[in-house]
């Protein structure tokens, strides 16, 4: 299972693909740790007619991006994205904002 420097809950900027730009919390990471869910990013779907679905007609869907595609947003300046680090605190590996310097919580 590969690490993750991306946690469910940080606040992440979209770097690239059709939603570059958007901000917004993480929702959820898969199992393999290389998509990630942000919340406020769907894919709107056409859906056909079924049996359990009697109306079909365009939904939202949550749509999975790449985690190479985000982004943290730095703490201290809210508009900025930066890289994750780490740095030993009191005897604890703790993520740091490489652009600020400052712990990510």
């Amino acid at each position: 299972m590969n690490k993750s420097k991306i946690l469910r809950g940080d606040v992440v900027k979209v770097i690239a693909g059709s939603h570059k730009g958007k901000v917004g919390p993480v929702v959820k990471l898969s199992k393999d740790k290389k998509r990630v869910y942000v919340e406020g990013i769907v894919a709107i779907k056409h859906a056909k007619p079924s049996q359990t679905d009697q109306e079909g007609g365009i939904r939202e869907i949550p749509a999975s991006i790449d985690a190479s595609n985000v982004s943290l947003v730095d703490p201290k300046a809210k508009d900025n994205a930066t890289r994750v680090g780490y740095k030993i605190a009191d005897g604890k590996k703790v993520r740091i904002a490489k652009k600020s310097g400052t712990e990510v919580k």
